[in-house]
């Protein structure tokens, strides 16, 4: 007896191991730390592999542990540089640090253990259907997604969708969304493990639906580069029906590259932010001009004299125009994390104020204040925007800012697409990324950015304050990029779009409630599945 459990606890041990590393191989396909591209292969291959590691385990706790390994090590090697912003510019104790980011992610990790359990109690009671127990699997991941987006004020960062911005299933995301691309990413890859490893009669069906599925992928990943070709070749938007062309804006788009470290320090970082951008506001030509999230760190009031009143003579008249990344507001009404909009013949700037705010950035969530009094970071306590907030119109253009991780809300972003006559032509993303080093984050962030230009079909220009600046087209292609950690302007041309893509038209209206009523549905038919009669199941069988 003792032989026999020591033998399945070194079991257990290596399904544990094994589990850990498909889901660090999930982490590095979101953007590789060598490159910072996205892996689509390897994010399908590391769920594929978490499935055979489900198949083998010993039961339902079992599954809901290895799966619970998988997306804590996913998420650690994914947000591993919060490290620096709490220990390195926030001050708090290295060993405190790596303990909150592990329970960061161990606690959204409970998620995916619950979709684990799920599934594996559905196989065990189910029996081996492979199609409908991938489709089972896929939206209890889904779901899992899903809370890990909207729960808690969601923490969405890394989800396993954006691995395919650049691969065969990336034109989905113009009708389902990140989300739903992963739905379909999980799906092909589990349904493709359970067909090799079951044991039904006709094995050769589930082979030659193997060979299928997989020349499927391929195609549509041929025919969507088609689509990109077509496109190329006729620009007046034709060959993209969610995408209409309208009139091209030149801007500028500027990166201080002002060190983390020194970004609030009145001698150094406040000085070198003030002078650099008053420099380049005041002195390129261009029509448009975008700085960073925060590039003058001060409220107008606390600014030198004459600085704001330099800058908004210059934009008040003539051709040009500017967003401008400042705080606002004072100690009585609170303050926002702001950008404004500089033209001329306005009656007032225009204001976008960030709506979903960082916790303990931005916000101290309740009965967090201990925690944040252990690190000495800077604008602690924000109020929010609304959500959907008008434009800024300039050029023949409605540029939509967001600021930072705003753009990983996809459904927050749509929801200015509610009515197509004033929805955005082009979106902007302000950020500064500066708190997380030169580190895979910049990529990270990047991937996010273009999956949301994919989504919405709009253009996406990022200003940032230490990279990635770049410019985005509505295929969500980087056509301009500047270097990151280097200080300097990025100039190019933009091409503004409209029209509607099904995904900014049901997430505009609906948020992510539809891809929550599929996954809850579908799981709901499961459960009543392995809840009745065996011949009731029957229909799935061998599928």
């Amino acid at each position: 007896m003792s032989f026999l459990t020591s033998a399945i606890g070194r079991i257990n041990a290596y399904l544990g191991f094994l589990s850990l590393l498909a889901g660090y191989a999930q982490a590095i396909s979101i953007a590789a730390p060598w490159n910072g591209q996205p892996l689509w292969w390897l994010q399908m291959l590391s769920l594929a592999a978490l499935v055979m590691l489900i198949e083998r385990a010993s039961s339902a706790r079992h599954a809901a542990f290895l799966g619970w390994l998988f997306a804590t090590s996913w998420l650690c090697g994914t947000v591993w540089w919060l490290f620096i912003s709490m220990h390195v510019y926030g001050g708090l104790a290295a060993p405190l640090a790596v303990l909150a980011i592990f329970a960061l992610c161990g606690f959204l990790g409970l998620y995916y253990a619950a979709a684990s359990y799920f599934y594996k109690r559905f196989r065990q009671i189910a029996g081996i259907y492979p199609a409908w127990s991938a489709i089972v699997f896929a939206s209890a991941w889904m779901l899992a997604e899903l809370a890990r987006d909207s729960w808690f004020t969601g923490f969405p960062w890394g989800a396993g969708g954006y691995a395919h911005v650049d691969g065969p299933l990336r034109w989905l995301a113009t009708d389902v969304g990140v989300y739903g691309t992963g739905w379909f990413s999980i799906a092909i890859a589990s349904w493709m493990v359970l067909s090799i490893i079951s044991r039904t009669r006709q094995r050769w069906k589930s082979w030659l639906g193997v060979v299928l599925i997989s020349a499927a992928v391929v195609g549509f990943g041929y025919l969507g580069q088609m689509a990109t070709f077509i496109d190329y070749y006729f620009p007046d938007g034709r060959a993209n029906i969610y995408a209409e062309q309208i009139p091209r804006a030149d801007i500028a788009l500027l990166q201080g590259n002002i060190p983390q470290g020194e970004k609030f320090d009145p001698t150094t970082g406040v000085k070198a932010s003030l002078d650099w951008y008053r420099e380049q506001l005041l002195g390129i030509n261009l029509p448009f001009v975008i700085t960073p999230e925060t590039a003058i760190p001060l409220l107008p009031r606390q600014l030198p004299e004459d600085y704001w009143e330099a800058i908004q003579k210059r934009y008040g008249s003539g051709y040009r125009a500017a967003l401008i990344g400042i705080p606002l507001g004072d100690f009585e009404k609170g303050y926002t994390n702001s950008v404004l909009g500089l033209k001329p013949n306005q009656a007032q700037p225009y204001q976008y104020d960030k709506h979903h705010l960082v916790p303990f950035g931005e916000f101290i969530p309740p009965l967090f204040k201990w925690f944040t009094q252990m690190m000495n970071i800077p604008l602690g306590d924000f109020n929010r925007g609304a959500v959907g907030q008008a434009s800024f119109e300039w050029a023949g253009q409605r540029w939509a800012p967001n600021i930072c991780y705003e753009d990983l809300f996809g459904d927050e972003l749509a929801r200015r697409f509610v009515d197509e006559k004033t929805a955005p032509t082009v979106m902007v993303n302000v950020s500064n990324i500066g708190w997380f080093g030169n580190t895979v984050a910049i990529d990270q962030h990047l991937q996010i950015s273009r999956m949301r230009a994919l989504e919405l079909g709009r253009p996406m220009v990022r200003a940032t304050n230490t990279g990635a600046t770049v410019i985005i087209n509505h295929r969500g292609e980087v056509t301009q990029s500047l270097p990151r950690h280097t200080r300097g302007v990025l100039t190019g041309t933009v091409e503004g779009r409209q029209g509607l893509t099904p995904f900014a038209w049901w997430a505009g209206r609906f948020g992510l409630w539809p891809l929550w009523i599929l996954g809850i549905t579908i799981l709901l038919i499961a459960f009543r599945a392995v809840s009745t009669p065996s011949n009731d199941t029957k229909s799935f069988k061998n599928q």
